[in-house]
């Protein structure tokens, strides 16, 4: 297993700025953000133009990597692949193949984005809906080599009144992307505010695992106890403003990490924990990001074996 993070934690910093400060820092992989560049959008970054990428920009890429001696864990798109919208969600299903096709073209072995969901749908409805979207998706894929992961990201924020706007947020539904040929970017803290235990969860699935993101979350059980789960509904200006719980960087919040790395070994995981760095704490500027990546490294680093 390799220790990496998310590129999009430095949205206005370079690639090979990145790529030479993650080295220095004893990092070894790097998950790179390729969201088209639609203007400042939070926690979305565009180190790589998927939709314009030729082969020449690929082999700058891998010689980048290589002169670091990283490695490309996955390109990173997540966005609503479901949108209620015909012409966004085209554009972003046209998009994820662009990302597709860049992946191959650097031997990058995956490629991140969200189911999502209409949220003027049902669950059954959207569940129809994604097994057509998804199935050329998924073709493609196949064609090229490439693993399509999808994150178990809750995105309560796409949804008018908070609830699920990704439909990848429990094991059940789990088991049901699998059966359309994707995979998972599994990412733990999702879990612990939907009342999961992650290691229990990820347990009989780490085959299906073929990307990680490491991101802690501290919860305030007495913010739930007024909130309820869903989170604030009256007066609730920011989507994303949940009231109850908020993301951390590993070590700093409720997951366990030394169990749950153990039961990604056990279950024979060998590719990469891309940390995912959306701390409130250790963010605002550069440099309490850098910090907060430090602290993520310091402890996950002990548990992973070189």
């Amino acid at each position: 297993m390799k220790l990496g993070f998310l590129t999009a934690c430095f949205p206005d910093r370079s690639l090979e700025e990145i790529a030479a400060w993650a080295a220095s820092c004893g990092y070894e992989a790097l998950e790179v953000a390729a969201w088209p560049d639609l203007g400042d959008r939070p926690y979305t970054a565009t180190h790589l133009k998927a939709e314009t990428f030729t082969p020449g920009e690929a082999e700058r890429v891998t010689e980048l990597f290589a002169t670091h001696n990283l490695t490309l864990s996955s390109l990173a798109y997540y966005d609503n692949n479901l949108h209620p919208d015909p012409t966004e969600r085209s554009a972003v299903n046209q998009h994820v193949l662009a990302c597709l096709d860049a992946a191959a073209l650097t031997g990058c072995p995956t490629v991140g984005t969200f189911v999502g969901r209409d949220p003027g749908k049902s669950v059954a409805q959207n569940m129809r809906e994604a097994e057509a979207v998804f199935a050329p998706l998924v073709d493609r894929a196949g064609e090229l080599g490439v693993k399509l992961v999808i994150e178990n990201c809750v995105m309560e924020g796409w949804h008018p009144d908070g609830y699920p706007g990704n439909l990848a947020y429990s094991p059940e539904l789990w088991e049901w992307i699998f059966s359309l040929g994707l995979y998972l970017n599994f990412d733990p803290s999702h879990l612990v505010w939907m009342g999961i235990d992650p290691v229990a969860a990820v347990r009989p699935y780490v085959d299906h695992v073929a990307h990680v993101q490491a991101k802690d979350i501290e919860t305030f059980p007495e913010l739930r106890n007024r909130y309820g789960y869903p989170g604030k509904a009256v007066g609730r200006t920011d989507p994303w403003d949940v009231g109850w719980w908020r993301y951390r960087v590993p070590g700093l919040g409720e997951v366990d990490w030394r169990r749950l790395i153990d039961v990604l070994y056990e279950g024979g995981y060998d590719g990469v924990m891309s940390v995912e760095h959306e701390d409130p704490v250790w963010g605002g500027t550069e440099e309490r990001v850098r910090t907060g990546l430090r602290i993520a490294h310091r402890t996950l680093r002990p548990l992973i074996v070189m």
